[in-house]
C-alpha cells in the first residue's frame, strides 16, 4: 500500500508542476545593451535628434520590456551601464520623447528601479 501512496503523491506533484503558470524571466542585460548600443555615441557626444537606429532600439526595448520585472531589470541594467559611459543627462532624459516613446518613469541616474512598474 505504501508504494501506491508514493506514486500517487509523485503524480500529484508532477501535475501541479505542469499546471502551475510558468514564470516569465526578466529581460536580460545583454538584450538591453543590444537594443541601446546604437544610442551610445549619440548620448555621449551627440546633440539634436537621435539617429533612427537609436530610436528603433529604444522602441524595441520598450516593446520587449512588457512586464514589471522586465522594466525593473532594464532599469537596473541601464543605470549600471550609464555609470561607465557617462551620457549627457539632457540627451538621456529627452531620448524617449525624441523617439516618440512615453515612459512612466523619469530618465535619471537617481531613479529608484524598484519603483519602476
Amino acid at each position: 500500500m505504501a508504494p501506491r501512496i508514493k506514486i500517487l503523491a509523485l503524480a500529484a506533484v508532477m501535475l501541479l508542476l505542469l499546471l502551475a503558470p510558468a514564470s516569465n524571466a526578466a529581460i536580460s542585460c545583454s538584450d538591453v545593451i543590444k537594443d541601446l548600443r546604437p544610442c551610445v555615441n549619440y548620448l555621449v557626444n551627440g546633440s539634436g535628434k537621435p539617429p533612427a537606429a537609436c530610436c528603433a532600439g529604444v522602441s524595441a526595448l520598450a516593446s520587449a520590456a512588457s512586464s514589471s520585472a522586465d522594466r525593473k531589470a532594464a532599469c537596473q541594467c541601464i543605470k549600471s551601464a550609464s555609470k561607465n559611459m557617462k551620457p549627457k543627462s539632457q540627451l538621456a532624459q529627452a531620448l524617449p520623447g525624441n523617439c516618440g516613446i512615453n515612459l512612466p518613469v523619469t530618465v535619471s541616474p537617481n531613479v529608484d528601479c524598484s519603483k519602476v512598474g
